[in-house]
């Protein structure tokens, strides 16, 4: 949990980068994120070197053993005047950035795809008095707590309120949380977000596996109530998280360097950030493996805007939707790279429910027929306030098999105002997230315990209400219609009035008083 001083530090932080001549969000991020590398690395350094004292075996130094080597070193450099800080980290400390990791046949080792992405690492702070606030605000981060650590990166990220050129923007931390909470990914699974952008999807995952298996779960009460240690519950798995979980692809170099970071200080070292536009017919070429069959579980809100050349697009997915929009060629990119019992959460404009197009119905087609479309949560217009007001649903679907019901859910409050300023809500109506959640696990033990299409009617019949199912006869009759308008039923309430000739009386009685009334005042004139 983020404490009020660090926040505050971080804001007042934010405010001199602004009156420093750097306006730009991801930019004030980006340089934030290098020196907080930079002191990660020298942190992770003397860790391995207290290890060593203890246990006498040689470990790889991250710097070399030289004069010059050891000044790369956060501790060595951080108490440097202005103008030497500005001129060191410039010419030598970034520099070396893109060195890191590196073993002699170019792969990288422990560090994963940072270096890779540190090639275009450059100090675009000119003013010397706000790289020394930024050193000394670093420098008091309390970065050795992992938890803290996403927290401070997750405030930066906050921050972001303006949408790409290619349509990305950040998804909101809360809705992030509710679709891995949907999906629920297990610490055995691949996991993969195919337009990462700051990596939230990824990120939020590791964190819900950390709350999932928390040291507290790892803790077992014998008979007299004595707390038992019994480790780290991820602690089998740590191997897999930290080299084969985890996988996102961007084209943006800027959101691979922050993606990159963010996985870092989420505690995962070496995860998949790959440069690659998922939806390009040279993914064959770059990753084959990945391309398709490949992951467990899908979390993404894939750019809306615009639409592709055709002849740069990957053939095998316009074989499945013959398309330039990149709604649709996300969601089919997503069927095709799962693989078979594949779980997917994707966040898609309302277009791509009820579209009348060609390329629409065969997308919702296959989704209805070839695979299990578990379920469709509409999301209020404002959820992606201040970037964009179009209206959303979550798609929730896995690969294989067809589909016998689709589960709906109508969410109207997200706990926020859906106005420009998403100011937080209280109060009894204003989050219907925590509802969904509770209902669609309610559903899915029915669906699991094999309960019978009477069982179900019973508890999701009620089309009135908030939640509720479909039969998948119903939604192939209405061309594979999936907006959830076409199959909610609206109760009205029959209003009353009072006769015409009554309104009418009423409405001369008032006048004969004000007339009254102005009398009155003219005769006290």
């Amino acid at each position: 949990m983020l404490t009020g001083p660090i926040r505050n530090n971080i804001d007042k932080l934010w405010e001199k980068f602004w009156t420093g001549g750097i306006t730009n969000p991801l930019t004030v991020i980006e340089q934030i994120s290098y020196l907080m590398f930079a002191r990660m690395l020298d942190m992770q350094e003397e860790i391995a070197e207290r290890k060593a004292a203890r246990t006498g075996k040689v470990y790889s130094q991250l710097f070399p053993n030289t004069p010059e080597g050891q000044l790369l070193r956060w501790k060595n450099f951080k108490n440097l005047s202005g103008k030497e800080l500005h001129k060191h980290l410039k010419q030598n400390v970034y520099p070396y950035f893109a060195q890191l990791g590196k073993v002699d046949d170019g792969t990288t080792e422990s560090l994963g795809h940072i270096g890779e992405y540190m090639q275009d690492a450059d100090l675009e702070i000119k003013n010397e008095s706000v790289l020394v606030s930024a050193i000394e605000m670093v420098d008091a981060l309390p970065l050795t707590q992992s938890d803290v650590k996403g927290d401070i990166y997750e405030h930066l990220l906050s921050k972001l309120t303006t949408a790409g050129i290619n349509g990305q923007f950040r998804t909101p931390r809360h809705i992030i949380d509710a679709m891995i909470e949907l999906i629920a990914p297990q610490p055995t699974e691949t996991v993969c977000d195919p337009a990462c952008g700051t990596a939230g999807f990824l990120a939020r995952t590791m964190e819900y596996l950390n709350r999932k298996h928390s040291s507290e779960a790892g803790i077992l009460i014998d008979e007299e109530g004595n707390k038992n240690y019994t480790g780290d519950l991820l602690e089998p798995y740590r191997d897999h998280i930290n080299t084969n979980m985890f996988w996102g692809f961007d084209f943006d170099t800027t959101m691979l360097r922050v993606s990159s970071m963010n996985m870092a200080l989420h505690g995962v070292a070496n995860a998949n950030i790959m440069y690659q536009d998922s939806l390009s017919k040279s993914i064959k070429e770059h990753f084959p493996k990945q391309e398709k069959d490949f992951f467990d579980v899908i979390l993404a809100n894939p750019p809306f805007k615009g639409s592709l050349d055709e002849t740069n697009t990957n053939p095998d997915v316009l074989g499945m939707v013959k398309t330039k929009k990149t709604e649709l060629l996300f969601v089919a990119h997503i069927l095709r790279a799962l693989k078979l019992g594949g779980r997917a959460a994707v966040i898609v404009p309302d277009g791509v429910l009820f579209g009348s197009s060609q390329a629409h119905q065969q997308l919702r087609q296959t989704l209805v027929e070839h695979n299990q479309l578990e379920g469709v949560i509409s999301l209020p217009s404002g959820v992606f306030r201040p970037y964009a007001g179009v209206s959303t649903a979550i798609l929730i679907f896995t690969k294989g098999g067809s589909t016998n019901n689709v589960w709906f859910y109508d969410l109207q409050a997200d706990g926020y105002s859906l106005d420009d300023k998403r100011a937080e809500l209280k109060g009894e109506g204003s989050n219907d997230l925590p509802d969904a959640i509770a209902k669609w696990k309610e559903y899915r033990a029915l669906v699991e315990s094999n309960a019978s299409a009477e069982a179900i009617k019973q508890v999701f019949g009620d089309k009135t209400q908030k939640a509720f199912v479909v039969n998948a006869k119903t939604i192939i009759e209405n061309k594979f219609d999936l907006s959830i308008n076409r199959y909610k039923e609206v109760v009205h309430q029959q209003e009353s009035y009072e006769d015409p000739k009554i309104i009418l009386q009423k409405l001369k009685s008032l006048e004969v008083e004000i007339l009254a009334d102005l009398n009155e005042l003219e005769g006290m004139l």
